[in-house]
């Protein structure tokens, strides 16, 4: 009873204190005289007691006002954070630019990545499987052919993406388990760490160029996530028991994928499929001129795949000759 009666006597005195719309007259020349401006002196006491929460009111409702100030206002916040965290450690992104002074739009690769594609290719050349590894590799491989080709037809650009996916996985892998012996064993790999990481972020910008002509419907995408959980596990174990025979299931991959882009240029000379301009991002990628066109992206995609044919006979020829990779040269800025 006693806390009622307490609760009530100092609700009485402090109320009128905090929930006054505004001081008396002699408060504010009070204030006056303390040097507090009017406009804090006409406060309200329950303002200046609880000032996060009045604060946080006023600025959504300037907010609400104006839409325009306050998203730019944010996104200046946003960009002096980005500013202060490299400021701090000591990481500031380099401003790149392109030959003509322009800036460089692309993140994922840097002027010093783009190269001019060896089109002085033999899209013919073939490994005539003789030993039973290449039999089982050669035969494996045009397995897969069958049911791709009767999914997509003459969509090529669609059969561009899920090539893409599964062709960038052997050299990722391929790369991490050198790269793992070499740690293990204390051991440099000769620079086919570096040629097997090349090739996989070659293939990589492969598929962000198709993604630049066609995007994947739902169906390629499921398609795409089950093959990647399949294939990358299948080919971790088939390269930790043969390499051999994990380089040469990739030769023969990779000579499909020939074949595939030769039937992708044959529609696009025959007119069954329109040669738009080639993406912004294949042009800087690849050096081609301002007006190149598809026929012209897909002429040096079918090139680099044609190197990465040559790449991986020419590692399983070297396991088959009883050597290892570390004792070899590896081919590398060999797209």
């Amino acid at each position: 009873m006693s806390s009622r009666m307490a609760g009530a006597t100092l609700l009485r005195h402090l109320g009128p204190r905090l929930f006054a719309a505004a001081e008396p007259a002699s408060g504010s020349l009070v204030a006056s005289a303390r040097g507090i401006m009017p406009a804090a002196a006409s406060m309200p006491a329950a303002a200046r007691i609880f000032p996060a929460r009045m604060a946080s009111t006023d600025a959504k409702q300037v907010a609400a006002e104006k839409p325009e100030e306050a998203a730019t206002a944010a996104t200046t916040e946003q960009s002096n954070k980005k500013n202060a965290v490299a400021s701090y450690w000591g990481v500031q992104p380099r401003k790149l630019v392109r030959e003509d002074g322009t800036e460089w739009p692309w993140f994922c690769f840097t002027p010093w990545d783009t190269y001019r594609a060896d089109t002085s290719i033999d899209v013919k050349k073939h490994h005539e499987p003789r030993t039973l590894p290449d039999k089982v590799a050669y035969y494996a491989v045009r397995s897969l052919r069958v049911p791709m080709d009767l999914f997509f037809q003459r969509r090529h650009s669609s059969h561009a993406l899920l090539l893409e996916t599964v062709a960038a996985v052997p050299p990722m892998v391929g790369g991490v388990l050198l790269h793992l012996r070499s740690l293990r064993r204390f051991e440099h790999s000769g620079g086919w760490i570096r040629a097997l990481m090349e090739e996989a972020e070659n293939e990589r910008m492969h598929l962000m160029t198709f993604l630049e002509v066609t995007q994947p419907q739902w169906w390629e995408r499921a398609l795409v996530v089950a093959a990647q959980g399949v294939f990358f596990n299948a080919y971790f174990v088939g390269y930790l028991v043969s390499p051999k025979f994990a380089h040469r299931f990739v030769g023969y991959l990779e000579e499909e994928a020939v074949h595939s882009y030769t039937e992708y240029l044959k529609d696009l000379e025959a007119g069954i499929i329109e040669n738009t301009p080639a993406p912004a991002i294949a042009i800087d990628y690849w050096r081609l001129p301002a007006d190149a066109t598809l026929k012209d992206v897909v002429t040096v995609v079918r090139a680099d795949e044609a190197h990465h044919r040559d790449a991986n006979h020419y590692a399983s020829d070297i396991h088959y000759q009883g050597l290892t990779l570390k004792e070899t040269p590896a081919p590398l800025g060999f797209h």
